[in-house]
């Protein structure tokens, strides 16, 4: 075990900056792609009552384990998150699957789907600029890894260049939110409403010969998730936070707070201007969002909107670039991946080959997403956002809620430890916690067998790999006493 790491990241993230991380890497694609198209929430549930009551739904899930992680990250405020969590909690080998999923298949794939998002916004835009779509699928494809591999370089840059820059882009882009949601409001209290109207609230419950179904709910969660996915993000980068038992759970408590009001009003605001069966219908790489704007105010709106997801996107997409990589930092100090990973650039003082490591991998992703659209002729069924997105959920939904259930763990383990905060409503706030995510698993091996089977068999070949390199018999999670 390393107690003393040589290798250490500074603590340089203030409470502005940690709470602009929690907004920033959540705020990102879902609340733009996921409410409409032929996959998307309005499609799974045919009325706006249980769409809205599923938003609220996912908004409790979030702020239920926010408050109790908030207490886990400040007994444990080290570099790697959940990394350090599950390995103190549960075991070493636990640690490491954590790492191994989070950098297969969740940070990575959400990288990747996240930088597609932004690609097909600014792809769609200039091809109205220029007349007609000007960009096919592998040109989108070589633009979403360019801007992967940019934002990789900004964060090699220096923590204070990439925290300063998602100050800045998450101030942005939620400014950008709330014009989207006032928006219909100057139009429903003029003289002139045009689409504006409560009528597209209807229907409010599903009319007769449409019913809500298990499968439809479940496929709209796990969309609702992933608009919410990323609120735990603080946790890898609290080893350079200031203060991190006060500044941790203010941060999280406070970032979890600001997207779910974000979210249920943007909502709000779509149906105000779109039915659900126009949601449904929004094809063609564009968004609910850009078709609402665009029904106001034509195309500066279809503008504003894709300039408002592009830089969503790039916000969420430079946070999870920030936060990632320090997972691959604390395993390399551990010894359960190359040592090599956990080096810090001797200028920028940065974990720059871990930074590389991820990049690397998330356009392989790409690249690799592009390929199975190709190969199984999935054009016009699904597109590489949702490919990936559903990629990147299972193991997210399974691997942070053992995070969460650490509560439990470290509450008889490291009861000595300090507590300036305390999940309130202990034991009863993380148990409810878990009762959705049971739900989503069952669903996903009931409905979405490809994405359950093929995320459990990456979870074996992990364990395999563990034991097979020897991983079990030396070490444990960095920074914490055994």
């Amino acid at each position: 075990m390393n107690q003393n790491p040589t290798n250490t990241l500074p603590r340089v993230l203030g409470s502005i900056a940690a709470t602009a991380l929690v907004v920033g890497t959540v705020l990102g694609s879902g609340i733009f792609r996921k409410p409409g198209g032929p996959e998307g929430i309005a499609a799974s549930v045919p009325a706006s009552l249980p769409v809205a009551g599923l938003w609220i739904l996912g908004g409790l899930l979030v702020f239920l384990g926010a408050l109790a992680l908030a207490e886990v990250a400040s007994v444990l405020p080290h570099v790697g998150g959940n990394y350090v969590f599950l390995g103190v909690a549960y075991g070493r080998m636990w640690g490491f699957l954590w790492g191994w999923v989070d950098f297969g298949i969740i940070r990575s794939a959400s990288l990747a789907a996240l930088a597609t998002a932004f690609s097909d916004a600014l792809a769609n835009q200039f091809g109205q600029w220029a007349g007609g779509g000007v960009l096919g699928s592998w040109p989108r494809a070589g633009l979403t890894i360019g801007v992967i591999v940019l934002l990789g370089w900004v964060n090699i840059r220096g923590v204070r260049w990439g925290s300063g820059l998602q100050v800045l882009v998450t101030t942005v882009k939620v400014g950008s939110l709330l014009f989207i949601l006032a928006l219909p409001y100057f139009w429903l209290f003029s003289n002139n409403p045009g689409p504006v109207t409560t009528a597209n609230l209807n229907p409010v419950w599903p009319e007769e010969g449409k019913s809500l179904t298990f499968a439809g709910l479940g496929t709209a969660f796990i969309a609702i998730l992933w608009a919410y996915h990323g609120w735990g993000n603080i946790a890898p980068a609290s080893g350079e936070i200031t203060n991190p038992q006060r500044n941790i759970p203010r941060a999280l408590l406070a970032g979890v707070g600001i997207v779910v009001f974000l979210y249920l009003t943007v909502n709000f605001a779509y149906y105000l201007i779109m039915n659900g069966q126009e949601m449904e219908k929004v094809t063609g790489g564009l968004t609910v969002a850009e078709v609402a704007c665009g029904k106001l105010l034509g195309q500066a709106g279809l503008t504003f909107a894709a300039l408002a997801i592009m830089i969503s996107t790039f916000g969420a997409l430079n946070g999870n670039i920030l936060v990632g990589p320090r997972l691959l930092f604390a395993m390399g100090q551990d010894g359960l991946v190359p040592s090599s990973l956990s080096h810090i650039h001797p200028v920028y003082k940065t974990p720059d080959r871990a930074i590389i490591a991820l990049v690397v991998w998330a356009c392989i992703l790409v690249v690799g997403a592009n390929v199975v659209m190709e190969v199984l002729h999935l054009s016009g069924k699904t597109d590489p956002f949702d490919l990936l997105t559903n990629y990147a959920m299972f193991g997210s939904v399974v691997f942070e809620t053992l995070g969460v259930l650490a509560i439990f763990v470290l509450r008889r383990t490291h009861a000595h430890v300090e507590r300036p905060y305390r999940c309130p409503g202990y034991p009863w706030v993380p148990l409810l916690y878990v009762v959705l995510p049971a739900i989503i698993v069952v669903n996903y091996f009931a409905n979405r067998q490809l994405e359950a089977g093929s995320a459990v068999l990456f979870v074996l070949v992990g364990v395999v790999v563990y034991f097979a390199l020897g991983l079990n018999r030396t070490g444990t999670t960095t920074g914490v006493t055994s």
